[in-house]
């Protein structure tokens, strides 16, 4: 387990000492759990009381706190990036071991980087590709064609079908399916006939998949998520979206075919987006909405309504458009009666 002192976090993470910077830490915990040789961190002055009974060895704490505290403390303009970082250093993810494990079907075509780590039931198809330091955990499948960049992670049991390309630092968690065909559909008459989906999943550099989220392939063109863009467990990203980097999907949220989402977006759980939608960069989707068209001015949109029919549904929706308009008339009708 690594061990750093106050310093040497400093020294990698920046932000300005405040009392013992020798102290010895060897992992995380929140303020009411740390022991001794545990950092933790306070984002806001209202936790001032908890962390002073603290038992932690150190403190982040923001850079514009302005209180004593009896433990040594790193003071950073962001704590809640610094402890993110500090948490990387303290807890690294347990590492396979170097090399292919003998249990592992590896096509005889395929490149694999001389340190890549590849788990136990891994299956590497025909001309794949595995970059440098990629591990790839137990059971995951990685189709023909597929290419993996450098220092990606593959949680047991992730996918990646064949033709997709995933980035640099890519992080798939347990059941990420990147790739699976997407939901296209054709109606003859008395039945339903599959289209086959030839487009690819991109993920580009620092992406990272939840557990069991799926990134449908396109059917013709690709699927791309953006640098950056990170999304929670149990997502559906349909066939041809687009997801603009550095922007993030909270769980159970689902995205139909061909939506164009921005960079810098904020979508809450089960939130649910229209095909063929497009939204703005900076946009904020509070959970639980419908997106039904689309967003062209950041912001932050919210609608949440109980289930009705559908008859019923269409009429308040018109009726509700126009209540503003109502309440204005309203109040002007009791300015009248007022003034009789």
């Amino acid at each position: 387990m690594p061990v750093y002192s106050l310093a040497e976090l400093q020294s990698c993470l920046g932000g300005t000492i405040r009392g013992d910077g020798e102290v010895r830490l060897s992992g995380v915990a929140s303020l009411e759990h740390a022991q001794a040789q545990q950092l933790g961190f306070l984002l806001s002055p209202k936790f001032v009381s908890l962390a002073r009974t603290s038992q932690a060895g150190a403190l982040i704490v923001p850079e514009t706190l302005d209180v004593d505290l009896p433990q040594p403390c790193l003071a950073m303009a962001n704590p809640h990036a610094g402890f993110a970082q500090a948490a990387a250093l303290l807890k690294p993810e347990p590492s396979l071991a170097a090399g292919i494990h003998p249990s592992a079907v590896v096509a005889e075509d395929a490149e694999i980087s001389i340190d890549a780590r590849i788990g136990p039931g891994v299956v590497i198809g025909a001309r794949a590709r595995i970059g440098a330091r990629s591990q790839i955990g137990p059971r995951c499948v990685i189709g023909p064609d597929a290419q993996l960049g450098e220092d990606c992670l593959l949680h047991a049991g992730a996918i990646v079908q064949h033709a997709c390309v995933l980035g640099n630092r890519v992080i798939l968690h347990p059941g990420a399916v990147i790739g699976g065909d997407g939901f296209g559909l054709a109606w003859q008459g008395d039945g339903w006939l599959k289209v086959p989906q030839t487009g690819r999943a991109i993920l580009e550099d620092d992406v990272e998949i939840g557990a069991n989220t799926c990134v449908d392939r396109g059917a013709l063109d690709d699927t791309v998520i953006e640098t950056g863009v990170k999304l929670d467990n149990l997502i559906q990203i349909a066939h041809n979206c687009r997801i603009g980097r550095h922007t993030a999907i909270a769980a159970c949220a689902g995205i139909a075919g061909s939506t164009r989402v921005g960079a810098y977006c904020q979508i809450g759980g089960a939130a649910m987006l229209l095909g063929h939608v497009t939204i703005c960069d900076r946009v904020t989707v509070s959970a639980g909405t419908f997106v039904s068209k689309d967003i062209r001015e950041p912001g932050v949109y919210t609608s949440v309504q109980p289930m009705m029919k559908h008859e019923d549904w269409k009429q308040n929706a018109a009726h509700l458009r126009r209540l503003d308009a109502l309440v204005k008339r309203v109040r002007s009708l009791e300015e009248k009666l007022k003034e009789n």
